[in-house]
């Protein structure tokens, strides 16, 4: 039986997304704290906590629909992306969206994603075997101790570090296609 959620429910979850995106989009999303959140949205603190134990749960949440379309690519896509590209291509198409993704959703990234969190989130471990399975294909030596390095430069911090020095999309793209045709070379 599906529980259906009640109508003041949805509003406080609707008011608390919408605080945070504004939070995290305003200033450095470390730093927004449940009661900066609690305060924006207009709710209370127990009302916040119900629904989410901590901030990093909310920005999973804002970002949870951004990732899952990219999911939703990779699985049933065109390729290169999706399936039915040589692993070197869709290596390159994934790190390409993913700049993509990081571009446009860096703040809530960054409030989700950063440092030992990066690993626990269910969008790391998509990722992790997304990139696991085309080393394998490409016939990579040892791609177990490869994939978590050729994740590394998808981490938020090393994004903003790039883009913070000048490093367009586009020459993040370009650097990371290189890396990934030397990394599924076989």
């Amino acid at each position: 039986m599906e529980t259906r959620e009640r109508a003041d429910a949805a509003r406080n979850r609707a008011k608390v997304l919408s605080a945070a995106a504004e939070l995290f989009a305003a200033g450095d999303p470390r730093s927004v704290t449940m009661e900066d959140i609690a305060r924006a949205a207009g709710i209370g603190r127990g009302t916040l906590y119900r629904r989410y134990p901590d901030v990093t749960s909310i920005a999973a949440a804002l970002l949870d629909e951004h990732e899952r379309g990219l999911q939703e690519e990779l699985l049933r896509g065109a390729p290169p992306l999706g399936p039915g590209a040589p692993p070197p291509e869709r290596l390159t198409a994934f790190y390409a969206a993913m700049v993509d993704l990081l571009d446009a959703h860096s703040h809530l990234v960054l409030g989700a994603e950063t440092g030992e969190k990066r690993f626990t989130v269910g969008a790391y471990g998509f990722w992790r075997v997304h990139v696991l399975v085309l080393l394998r294909e490409s016939g990579a030596p040892d791609p177990e101790a490869l994939v978590d390095s050729l994740l590394a430069p998808l981490a938020p911090e090393v994004f903003l570090q790039q883009r913070a020095q000048g490093v367009t999309p586009d020459r993040i793209k370009a650097g990371l296609g290189r890396l990934a045709r030397a990394a599924t070379a076989g």
